[in-house]
């Protein structure tokens, strides 16, 4: 029986799609497809019911699930036992998405360096996509990256980072604190877009209006936004982490939103599975450290 049919069999009972799954595998869907394919021809029995776009599992299909997810973590264990090294490595290849390497990696280098004084750190930056794949490919040791669910890596929960509406000083609803929806429709906004589920939520909150946001300039990049707003070229949706230092100068201020209370961007810290734990947990506890 082949590993790699019992590992497609896996992710797409996870994604949901074949689509999906031949992306982070880095396959084409027919190549996925034949995978699904041969092992139910070698199971005799068929593992998935398609309904138009939707596919789910067949009885027998979720009989085998457990065995299967059983088989691809022992064989990841296996393989990265095999080719784990004895001693510490001299040379720490991290992972970071953009925000985390501008506002929080500093920090966590300089705690690093402090207890592991012998170490080297290389420090990649890139999309939360590409730094699973590099992951996979051994080509970094860690990532911290936007939430992500892949059975291929650990995953430890590392900050939320609340995203809050913020106005330049001596704004009208800088004094307030607080506002509704209803009462931002009109003035300039500045959308900053980061293409998280989390960010979609902020657009439905405005979905409810009878008339659309008032956006005046559409960004991808958090230091562009949030210049824009010392600019007082508008107000800005943003992550907490991006405007502390402009925060605690009062140069930006914070407006609770009622709507879009509680969103937040998920940040996890993503290691192949039992490997470099103990610079894993150290993040973790100094990462709290520095965002609290």
């Amino acid at each position: 029986m082949n590993i790699e049919n019992i590992e497609a069999f896996v992710y797409i009972n996870h994604y949901g799609s074949f689509n999906k799954v031949a992306d982070v595998l880095f396959l084409s869907q027919p190549t996925v497809t034949a995978r699904i394919q041969s092992l139910e021809r070698e199971l005799d029995c068929r593992l998935f019911d398609r309904f138009g776009k939707q596919i789910h599992l067949t009885d027998k299909g979720k009989q085998f699930l457990p065995f299967a997810q059983q088989i691809v973590q022992t064989y990841q264990k296996g393989k990265h036992h095999l080719h784990a090294k004895s001693a510490t490595p001299n040379e720490l290849r991290i992972g970071c998405t953009v925000s985390v390497s501008n506002y929080l990696m500093p920090y966590l280098l300089m705690r690093l360096q402090e207890r592991f004084a012998d170490m080297r750190f290389k420090i990649t930056t890139a999309t939360t996509d590409e730094l699973a794949a590099k992951l996979s490919s051994k080509e970094l040791d860690l990532a911290i990256v936007r939430k992500l669910v892949n059975p291929a890596f650990q995953s430890y929960s590392f900050f939320e980072d609340p995203i809050r509406l913020y106005v330049y000083q001596d704004h009208p609803l800088a004094a307030a604190g607080r506002a509704d929806i209803c009462e931002i429709r009109h003035e300039k906004m500045i959308f900053f877009e980061c293409g998280s589920l989390d960010w979609l939520r902020i657009h439905r909150v405005f979905e409810s209006l009878e008339q659309p946001p008032n956006i005046v300039f559409q960004v991808d990049n958090s230091e562009t936004a949030k210049k824009l707003v010392l600019l007082r070229a508008g107000i800005c949706f943003l992550p907490g982490l991006c405007v502390q230092e402009e925060v605690e100068a009062g140069l930006l201020v914070p407006v609770n939103i009622t709507e879009t209370t509680g969103i937040a961007l998920q940040t996890n810290l993503i290691t192949l599975h039992d490997v470099h734990t103990e610079f894993a947990e150290s993040l973790l506890e100094w990462g709290a450290d520095v965002l609290h």
